[in-house]
């Protein structure tokens, strides 16, 4: 498949394009807000990645990813929705706080930032991947699962299909949308165990078959 990664100059961003690389399977297309940059950097990952802006990485992909910084993600999403128009869109950012003393704190909004993005774009949202960090996405597919939500059954498969490739674990289907309000205060659950106990901490569902 064809895969956009809105944000693929980031941290998240370059460690997706760079494992989609390394599969080999599918062709991806790092968007930017700068197309010089995000050229450049698809420059030094390999021959199946390209470069362009984030609102032409989108148009003719067969799923996009939304991997910008929770702060610039809905802006990101307003600017690309009308070349995006149908195509499916995975959310994977988060919008956690820091308290001095306290740790990261999950999003007080009443919907997820995934539910916002919906909001706004005319094809369906999934959201996932909020567990699994973007160290240990880069060095190999990590021994985690992924849990993955959204309301469109064609686009949740889909994503499925992408998320499954990145992670030796599985790429479980973990409900509807709204499931995302959860997954993304998970993030913020991550954080505080990694900083708790300096490690990369992440997410083994059990008992399912």
């Amino acid at each position: 498949m064809k895969v956009a990664i809105l944000g693929g100059t980031g941290s998240f961003g370059l460690a997706l394009a760079r494992r989609l690389a390394a599969l080999g399977e599918d062709e991806v297309v790092i968007g930017s807000r700068d197309a010089a940059r995000a050229q450049e950097a698809a420059q030094e990952i390999g021959t199946s990645v390209t470069g362009a802006s984030n609102e032409d990485a989108v148009r003719g992909v067969d799923i996009a990813v939304l991997a910008v910084k929770a702060d610039a993600a809905l802006d990101t999403v307003h600017a690309v929705a009308e070349a995006l128009g149908s195509t499916p869109l995975l959310s994977v950012a988060t919008a956690i706080a820091f308290q001095k003393g306290v740790g990261a704190l999950p999003d007080p909004s009443a919907l997820s930032l995934a539910e916002r993005v919906q909001a706004i774009v005319q094809g369906p949202v999934t959201a996932g991947l909020h567990s699994i960090a973007a160290s240990n996405l880069d060095e190999a597919p990590p021994e985690e699962d992924a849990l993955i939500c959204g309301d469109d059954p064609e686009a949740k498969e889909l994503t499925l299909q992408l998320v499954g490739k990145l992670v030796a674990g599985r790429a479980l289907d973990a409900g509807p949308l709204a499931s995302a309000r959860a997954l993304e205060g998970l993030t913020a659950v991550i954080v505080n165990l990694n900083r708790r106990y300096k490690a990369h901490a992440g997410v083994r569902i059990t008992g399912l078959e």
